[in-house]
Protein backbone atom coordinates (compact mmCIF):
# COMPACT_ATOMS: atom_id res chain seq x y z
CA UNK A 1 0.00 0.00 0.00
CA UNK A 2 1.21 3.86 -0.79
CA UNK A 3 2.12 5.53 1.91
CA UNK A 4 -0.60 7.78 3.34
CA UNK A 5 1.35 10.53 4.54
CA UNK A 6 4.86 11.63 4.02
CA UNK A 7 6.99 11.88 6.38
CA UNK A 8 4.91 9.61 8.56
CA UNK A 9 2.97 10.70 10.83
CA UNK A 10 4.36 10.26 13.79
CA UNK A 11 7.46 12.00 12.52
CA UNK A 12 5.09 14.86 12.09
CA UNK A 13 4.16 15.29 15.40
CA UNK A 14 7.15 14.91 16.86
CA UNK A 15 8.68 17.43 14.41
CA UNK A 16 6.08 19.73 15.31
CA UNK A 17 7.43 19.39 18.82
CA UNK A 18 10.92 20.27 17.90
CA UNK A 19 9.87 23.55 16.04
CA UNK A 20 8.10 24.48 18.57
CA UNK A 21 11.33 23.84 20.93
CA UNK A 22 13.61 26.14 18.36
CA UNK A 23 10.96 28.86 18.41
CA UNK A 24 10.78 28.90 22.07
CA UNK A 25 13.88 26.95 23.75
CA UNK A 26 12.29 25.84 26.76
CA UNK A 27 15.03 24.90 29.28
CA UNK A 28 12.96 22.15 31.48
CA UNK A 29 10.93 19.48 29.10
CA UNK A 30 8.31 16.65 30.45
CA UNK A 31 7.47 13.79 27.51
CA UNK A 32 3.85 12.14 29.14
CA UNK A 33 3.86 8.48 27.79
CA UNK A 34 7.15 8.72 26.36
CA UNK A 35 6.90 4.81 25.70
CA UNK A 36 10.16 4.35 23.78
CA UNK A 37 12.21 7.36 24.44
CA UNK A 38 11.58 8.25 20.69
CA UNK A 39 10.62 11.42 20.88
CA UNK A 40 13.14 12.52 23.72
CA UNK A 41 16.20 11.21 21.87
CA UNK A 42 15.51 13.77 19.46
CA UNK A 43 15.34 16.06 21.99
CA UNK A 44 18.28 15.66 23.77
CA UNK A 45 20.41 17.55 20.67
CA UNK A 46 18.72 20.76 21.51
CA UNK A 47 20.70 21.67 24.04
CA UNK A 48 18.79 24.61 24.84
CA UNK A 49 17.13 22.17 27.10
CA UNK A 50 18.95 21.76 30.53
CA UNK A 51 16.34 19.31 32.22
CA UNK A 52 14.71 16.86 29.71
CA UNK A 53 12.35 14.30 31.75
CA UNK A 54 9.89 10.92 30.57
CA UNK A 55 7.08 9.71 31.97
CA UNK A 56 5.53 6.08 30.87
CA UNK A 57 3.53 3.63 33.06
CA UNK A 58 5.31 0.87 31.49
CA UNK A 59 8.82 0.52 33.40
CA UNK A 60 10.00 -2.19 31.34
CA UNK A 61 9.49 -0.71 28.44
CA UNK A 62 11.35 2.76 29.10
CA UNK A 63 13.95 0.64 30.65
CA UNK A 64 14.90 -1.31 27.66
CA UNK A 65 14.91 2.19 26.01
CA UNK A 66 17.02 4.29 28.31
CA UNK A 67 20.81 3.20 26.98
CA UNK A 68 19.78 5.47 23.90
CA UNK A 69 19.76 8.81 25.93
CA UNK A 70 22.84 8.04 27.27
CA UNK A 71 25.64 10.68 26.30
CA UNK A 72 27.90 9.95 23.19
CA UNK A 73 31.47 9.73 23.05
CA UNK A 74 32.05 12.93 21.66
CA UNK A 75 30.02 14.66 24.83
CA UNK A 76 32.78 13.55 26.86
CA UNK A 77 35.96 14.34 24.27
CA UNK A 78 34.03 17.67 23.42
CA UNK A 79 31.93 18.99 26.26
CA UNK A 80 30.66 22.71 26.16
CA UNK A 81 29.00 24.82 28.34
CA UNK A 82 26.10 23.10 27.89
CA UNK A 83 24.07 21.25 30.57
CA UNK A 84 21.84 18.58 30.73
CA UNK A 85 19.87 16.25 32.57
CA UNK A 86 17.82 13.62 31.47
CA UNK A 87 15.45 11.83 33.88
CA UNK A 88 13.04 8.35 33.22
CA UNK A 89 10.51 8.10 35.85
CA UNK A 90 8.04 4.77 35.91
CA UNK A 91 4.33 6.49 36.92
CA UNK A 92 0.60 7.25 36.15
CA UNK A 93 -0.38 10.97 34.53
CA UNK A 94 -2.80 10.45 36.58
CA UNK A 95 -1.26 10.87 39.75
CA UNK A 96 1.01 14.11 41.27
CA UNK A 97 4.33 14.14 41.67
CA UNK A 98 6.57 17.56 42.90
CA UNK A 99 9.61 16.73 40.95
CA UNK A 100 7.40 17.51 37.46
CA UNK A 101 5.85 21.18 39.13
CA UNK A 102 7.18 24.08 37.04
CA UNK A 103 8.50 23.14 33.94
CA UNK A 104 8.25 25.24 30.57
CA UNK A 105 6.95 22.17 28.49
CA UNK A 106 4.97 19.53 29.01
CA UNK A 107 3.99 17.10 25.77
CA UNK A 108 1.32 14.36 25.73
CA UNK A 109 1.59 12.77 22.17
CA UNK A 110 -0.97 10.20 21.48
CA UNK A 111 -1.91 9.51 25.03
CA UNK A 112 -4.67 10.90 26.48
CA UNK A 113 -7.38 8.41 23.60
CA UNK A 114 -5.78 5.76 26.06
CA UNK A 115 -7.33 7.07 29.29
CA UNK A 116 -10.94 6.59 30.32
CA UNK A 117 -13.06 9.93 30.55
CA UNK A 118 -12.67 10.06 34.09
CA UNK A 119 -8.82 9.94 34.22
CA UNK A 120 -8.67 12.44 31.31
CA UNK A 121 -10.21 14.60 33.73
CA UNK A 122 -7.66 13.68 36.43
CA UNK A 123 -4.77 14.14 33.60
CA UNK A 124 -6.22 17.95 33.25
CA UNK A 125 -6.00 18.72 37.33
CA UNK A 126 -2.89 16.66 37.87
CA UNK A 127 -1.20 18.93 33.84
CA UNK A 128 -2.87 22.05 34.52
CA UNK A 129 -3.97 22.27 37.95
CA UNK A 130 -0.83 20.81 39.44
CA UNK A 131 2.08 20.81 36.95
CA UNK A 132 1.10 24.35 35.72
CA UNK A 133 3.85 24.20 32.92
CA UNK A 134 4.30 27.59 30.68
CA UNK A 135 3.12 25.57 27.64
CA UNK A 136 1.36 21.99 27.27
CA UNK A 137 1.46 20.30 23.71
CA UNK A 138 -1.44 17.62 23.65
CA UNK A 139 -1.63 15.55 20.45
CA UNK A 140 -4.51 13.01 19.97
CA UNK A 141 -6.77 11.35 16.79
CA UNK A 142 -9.11 13.17 15.17
CA UNK A 143 -12.55 11.31 14.34
CA UNK A 144 -13.74 13.45 11.48
CA UNK A 145 -10.42 12.28 9.44
CA UNK A 146 -10.91 8.02 10.32
CA UNK A 147 -13.24 7.55 7.31
CA UNK A 148 -10.32 8.89 4.70
CA UNK A 149 -8.41 5.75 6.47
CA UNK A 150 -7.79 2.50 4.38
CA UNK A 151 -9.41 -0.05 5.32
CA UNK A 152 -10.03 1.39 8.89
CA UNK A 153 -13.47 -0.47 10.76
CA UNK A 154 -13.94 1.25 14.70
CA UNK A 155 -10.73 3.28 16.58
CA UNK A 156 -7.20 3.45 15.29
CA UNK A 157 -5.66 1.41 18.00
CA UNK A 158 -7.92 -1.64 20.10
CA UNK A 159 -6.26 0.06 23.47
CA UNK A 160 -8.29 3.44 22.40
CA UNK A 161 -11.08 4.53 24.80
CA UNK A 162 -11.98 7.38 22.50
CA UNK A 163 -11.52 9.09 19.61
CA UNK A 164 -12.26 12.66 20.10
CA UNK A 165 -13.98 14.64 16.57
CA UNK A 166 -12.93 18.48 16.49
CA UNK A 167 -15.84 19.85 18.31
CA UNK A 168 -15.25 17.56 20.97
CA UNK A 169 -11.67 18.03 21.29
CA UNK A 170 -12.35 21.75 21.18
CA UNK A 171 -14.86 21.74 23.66
CA UNK A 172 -12.46 19.91 26.67
CA UNK A 173 -9.47 22.39 26.12
CA UNK A 174 -11.29 25.57 25.97
CA UNK A 175 -12.96 24.48 29.41
CA UNK A 176 -9.51 23.51 30.24
CA UNK A 177 -8.14 26.98 29.71
CA UNK A 178 -11.27 28.37 31.49
CA UNK A 179 -10.99 26.00 34.63
CA UNK A 180 -7.05 26.77 34.88
CA UNK A 181 -5.99 29.50 33.66
CA UNK A 182 -4.69 28.93 29.85
CA UNK A 183 -5.20 30.04 25.52
CA UNK A 184 -5.39 27.56 23.35
CA UNK A 185 -4.01 27.03 19.82
CA UNK A 186 -6.07 24.35 17.45
CA UNK A 187 -4.17 22.94 14.95
CA UNK A 188 -2.64 19.51 13.74
CA UNK A 189 -0.10 17.36 11.33
CA UNK A 190 -1.19 15.08 8.89
CA UNK A 191 -3.15 16.94 5.84
CA UNK A 192 -6.23 15.67 4.07
CA UNK A 193 -6.20 15.04 0.61
CA UNK A 194 -6.58 18.07 -1.61
CA UNK A 195 -10.25 19.50 -1.50
CA UNK A 196 -10.98 17.76 1.88
CA UNK A 197 -8.84 19.74 4.70
CA UNK A 198 -12.04 21.92 5.41
CA UNK A 199 -13.75 18.96 5.71
CA UNK A 200 -12.13 16.74 7.87
CA UNK A 201 -9.41 18.92 9.49
CA UNK A 202 -5.97 17.00 10.57
CA UNK A 203 -5.40 13.07 11.03
CA UNK A 204 -3.49 14.13 14.26
CA UNK A 205 -5.50 17.36 15.84
CA UNK A 206 -2.87 18.96 18.39
CA UNK A 207 -3.71 21.44 20.84
CA UNK A 208 -1.10 24.30 22.32
CA UNK A 209 -1.91 25.43 25.69
CA UNK A 210 0.07 28.54 26.90
CA UNK A 211 -0.51 30.08 30.69
CA UNK A 212 -2.19 32.88 30.68
CA UNK A 213 0.63 35.18 32.01
CA UNK A 214 3.50 33.22 31.03
CA UNK A 215 6.68 32.27 33.22
CA UNK A 216 5.68 35.15 35.86
CA UNK A 217 2.81 33.05 36.65
CA UNK A 218 2.37 31.28 39.67
CA UNK A 219 0.53 27.98 41.30
CA UNK A 220 -2.84 29.29 40.90
CA UNK A 221 -4.23 26.79 43.79
CA UNK A 222 -0.94 27.45 45.84
CA UNK A 223 1.49 24.98 47.15
CA UNK A 224 0.12 21.25 48.54
CA UNK A 225 0.70 21.34 52.05
CA UNK A 226 2.87 18.30 51.60
CA UNK A 227 5.23 16.92 48.51
CA UNK A 228 4.15 13.86 46.83
CA UNK A 229 6.15 11.79 45.10
CA UNK A 230 4.20 8.93 43.94
CA UNK A 231 6.65 7.89 40.68
CA UNK A 232 9.73 5.80 40.72
CA UNK A 233 13.06 6.95 39.07
CA UNK A 234 14.62 4.53 36.15
CA UNK A 235 16.92 6.19 35.21
CA UNK A 236 19.44 9.47 35.94
CA UNK A 237 22.30 11.07 33.77
CA UNK A 238 24.06 14.35 33.82
CA UNK A 239 25.86 15.27 30.83
CA UNK A 240 29.42 16.60 30.74
CA UNK A 241 29.30 19.92 31.08
CA UNK A 242 32.40 22.56 31.29
CA UNK A 243 30.36 23.94 34.56
CA UNK A 244 32.05 20.99 36.62
CA UNK A 245 35.55 22.07 37.21
CA UNK A 246 36.43 18.54 37.26
CA UNK A 247 35.49 18.13 33.22
CA UNK A 248 36.68 22.08 33.01
CA UNK A 249 40.34 21.23 34.41
CA UNK A 250 40.75 17.84 32.41
CA UNK A 251 39.76 20.01 28.80
CA UNK A 252 41.69 22.60 29.62
CA UNK A 253 44.55 20.67 30.92
CA UNK A 254 44.52 18.92 27.87
CA UNK A 255 44.81 21.79 25.76
CA UNK A 256 47.53 23.31 27.51
CA UNK A 257 49.69 19.98 27.32
CA UNK A 258 48.90 19.59 23.45
CA UNK A 259 49.81 23.87 22.63
CA UNK A 260 53.02 23.64 24.78
CA UNK A 261 54.50 20.51 23.26
CA UNK A 262 53.70 22.31 19.81
CA UNK A 263 55.16 25.39 20.87
CA UNK A 264 58.53 23.22 22.07
CA UNK A 265 58.45 21.31 18.91
CA UNK A 266 58.56 24.66 16.83
CA UNK A 267 61.27 25.89 19.18
CA UNK A 268 63.11 22.42 18.73
CA UNK A 269 62.63 23.08 14.85
CA UNK A 270 64.20 25.97 14.62
CA UNK A 271 67.25 24.33 16.47
CA UNK A 272 67.62 21.79 13.69
CA UNK A 273 66.76 24.00 11.27
CA UNK A 274 63.99 22.06 9.57
CA UNK A 275 61.53 25.14 8.68
CA UNK A 276 64.51 25.62 6.35
CA UNK A 277 65.24 22.78 4.37
CA UNK A 278 61.21 22.76 3.63
CA UNK A 279 62.11 25.01 1.10
CA UNK A 280 65.12 24.11 0.37
CA UNK A 281 63.54 20.27 -0.53
CA UNK A 282 60.76 21.76 -2.52
CA UNK A 283 63.27 24.16 -4.35
CA UNK A 284 65.90 21.20 -5.04
CA UNK A 285 63.73 18.45 -6.30
CA UNK A 286 62.43 20.94 -8.72
CA UNK A 287 58.78 20.58 -8.53
CA UNK A 288 58.27 24.79 -9.71
CA UNK A 289 55.88 27.12 -8.00
CA UNK A 290 53.22 24.83 -6.76
CA UNK A 291 55.72 23.04 -4.61
CA UNK A 292 56.61 25.87 -2.63
CA UNK A 293 53.52 27.89 -3.26
CA UNK A 294 52.32 24.91 -0.89
CA UNK A 295 55.25 25.12 1.40
CA UNK A 296 54.59 29.34 1.83
CA UNK A 297 50.75 28.24 2.64
CA UNK A 298 51.49 25.43 5.32
CA UNK A 299 54.03 27.46 7.08
CA UNK A 300 51.27 30.73 7.22
CA UNK A 301 48.87 28.73 8.44
CA UNK A 302 51.28 27.44 11.31
CA UNK A 303 52.37 31.42 12.23
CA UNK A 304 48.30 32.01 12.06
CA UNK A 305 47.17 29.01 14.30
CA UNK A 306 49.94 30.11 17.00
CA UNK A 307 49.39 34.27 16.63
CA UNK A 308 52.62 34.20 17.97
CA UNK A 309 55.41 34.59 15.75
CA UNK A 310 58.81 35.40 15.79
CA UNK A 311 57.97 36.26 19.10
CA UNK A 312 57.31 32.98 20.46
CA UNK A 313 60.65 31.92 19.91
CA UNK A 314 62.46 34.55 22.44
CA UNK A 315 60.30 33.62 25.36
CA UNK A 316 60.30 29.95 25.03
CA UNK A 317 63.60 28.80 26.50
CA UNK A 318 65.69 25.94 28.00
CA UNK A 319 66.12 25.80 31.50
CA UNK A 320 68.13 23.01 33.64
CA UNK A 321 67.10 21.46 36.84
CA UNK A 322 69.75 20.69 40.05
CA UNK A 323 69.08 19.89 43.46
CA UNK A 324 65.35 21.36 42.69
CA UNK A 325 66.28 24.89 41.48
CA UNK A 326 66.34 25.97 37.97
CA UNK A 327 68.94 27.74 35.78
CA UNK A 328 68.79 28.91 33.02
CA UNK A 329 71.90 27.68 30.05
CA UNK A 330 74.14 29.77 28.37
CA UNK A 331 74.34 30.79 24.42
CA UNK A 332 76.26 27.17 24.03
CA UNK A 333 73.35 25.25 26.34
CA UNK A 334 75.57 24.58 28.73
CA UNK A 335 74.47 25.05 32.74
CA UNK A 336 76.34 28.19 34.03
CA UNK A 337 77.34 25.94 36.97
CA UNK A 338 78.96 23.13 36.87
CA UNK A 339 77.49 19.59 37.30
CA UNK A 340 76.78 16.49 35.95
CA UNK A 341 73.42 15.59 37.44
CA UNK A 342 70.91 17.55 35.40
CA UNK A 343 67.73 17.52 34.14
CA UNK A 344 66.29 19.84 31.23
CA UNK A 345 63.20 21.18 30.51
CA UNK A 346 61.80 23.39 27.70
CA UNK A 347 59.86 26.52 29.61
CA UNK A 348 56.79 27.85 27.86
CA UNK A 349 55.19 30.91 29.60
CA UNK A 350 51.42 30.80 30.83
CA UNK A 351 51.38 34.07 29.21
CA UNK A 352 52.01 32.88 25.71
CA UNK A 353 49.98 29.97 26.20
CA UNK A 354 47.18 32.38 27.07
CA UNK A 355 47.63 34.71 24.17
CA UNK A 356 48.68 32.02 21.60
CA UNK A 357 45.34 29.71 22.51
CA UNK A 358 42.12 31.13 22.01
CA UNK A 359 40.66 27.64 23.43
CA UNK A 360 42.91 27.99 26.56
CA UNK A 361 42.28 31.67 26.53
CA UNK A 362 38.26 30.63 26.34
CA UNK A 363 38.28 28.07 28.98
CA UNK A 364 40.75 29.87 31.65
CA UNK A 365 39.27 33.54 31.34
CA UNK A 366 41.78 35.39 32.65
CA UNK A 367 45.91 34.31 32.64
CA UNK A 368 45.82 34.41 37.23
CA UNK A 369 42.66 31.95 36.24
CA UNK A 370 44.78 28.97 34.18
CA UNK A 371 47.51 29.43 36.84
CA UNK A 372 45.14 28.56 39.49
CA UNK A 373 43.79 25.62 37.40
CA UNK A 374 46.86 24.29 36.51
CA UNK A 375 48.78 24.29 39.95
CA UNK A 376 48.30 21.15 42.15
CA UNK A 377 47.87 18.61 39.55
CA UNK A 378 50.34 15.83 38.78
CA UNK A 379 49.64 16.48 34.67
CA UNK A 380 51.58 19.64 34.39
CA UNK A 381 54.84 20.54 35.88
CA UNK A 382 55.01 24.45 36.34
CA UNK A 383 57.90 26.95 37.39
CA UNK A 384 58.53 27.66 40.27
CA UNK A 385 56.70 30.85 40.45
CA UNK A 386 53.94 29.20 38.58
CA UNK A 387 54.60 31.72 35.64
CA UNK A 388 55.54 29.02 32.80
CA UNK A 389 54.80 25.01 31.55
CA UNK A 390 58.18 22.92 31.93
CA UNK A 391 58.40 20.33 29.23
CA UNK A 392 60.76 17.38 30.22
CA UNK A 393 63.44 17.92 27.16
CA UNK A 394 66.57 16.08 26.23
CA UNK A 395 69.64 16.16 23.70
CA UNK A 396 67.79 12.97 22.36
CA UNK A 397 64.90 15.76 21.18
CA UNK A 398 67.30 17.19 19.07
CA UNK A 399 68.98 14.26 17.76
CA UNK A 400 65.44 12.41 16.94
CA UNK A 401 63.71 15.37 15.03
CA UNK A 402 67.19 15.91 12.96
CA UNK A 403 66.93 12.18 12.25
CA UNK A 404 63.10 12.38 11.60
CA UNK A 405 63.81 15.02 8.90
CA UNK A 406 66.59 12.95 7.42
CA UNK A 407 64.66 10.03 7.11
CA UNK A 408 61.39 11.88 5.34
CA UNK A 409 63.82 13.23 2.87
CA UNK A 410 65.42 9.35 1.75
CA UNK A 411 61.78 8.26 1.75
CA UNK A 412 59.98 11.08 0.06
CA UNK A 413 57.39 11.55 2.03
CA UNK A 414 58.17 14.82 2.38
CA UNK A 415 58.26 15.69 -0.64
CA UNK A 416 54.65 13.98 -1.25
CA UNK A 417 53.39 15.91 1.86
CA UNK A 418 54.41 19.21 0.38
CA UNK A 419 53.05 18.52 -3.06
CA UNK A 420 50.18 16.90 -2.75
CA UNK A 421 47.98 15.29 -5.66
CA UNK A 422 44.30 15.31 -6.27
CA UNK A 423 42.46 12.49 -5.38
CA UNK A 424 39.16 12.20 -5.90
CA UNK A 425 5.09 2.70 13.72
CA UNK A 426 3.19 4.08 16.80
CA UNK A 427 -0.12 2.95 15.67
CA UNK A 428 -1.38 -0.48 14.28
CA UNK A 429 -2.89 1.34 11.02
CA UNK A 430 -0.04 3.41 11.04
CA UNK A 431 1.94 0.62 9.32
CA UNK A 432 1.00 0.73 6.31
CA UNK A 433 0.06 4.61 5.58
Amino acid sequence: MVPMFSPPLHRQRHQFVIDFVKRNKPKKVLDLGCSECVLLKKLKFHREIELLVGVDIDGVKVKKRKNGLAPLSTDYLQPSYDQLRIDLYQGSVTQKDARLKGFDLVTSIELIEHLTLADVELFSEVVFGYMTPVAVIISTPNSDFNPLLPGRVGFRHSDHKFEWSRAEFKSWALKVCLKYGYEVELTGVGQAPPGQQEGVGFCSQIGVFQRLGGTECCDMFGDEAEDVFSYTLLYSIDYPSLHDNNILRRVLVSEVVYWAEKLKRRWVEEKTGERDGAYKLCQAEGEGEECLNASEQHMAMEEKQTACGGEMNNLVELLEEQDGELFRTNSQGLQESESCNLRRFVSVPLAVLWSCCPKVRALSGSLSNLRNLLMGGPEVKLSQDGSAVLLSYQEQDLEDEEKGHDDLEDSGYAEAKLCPHNTGPEEDWEENV
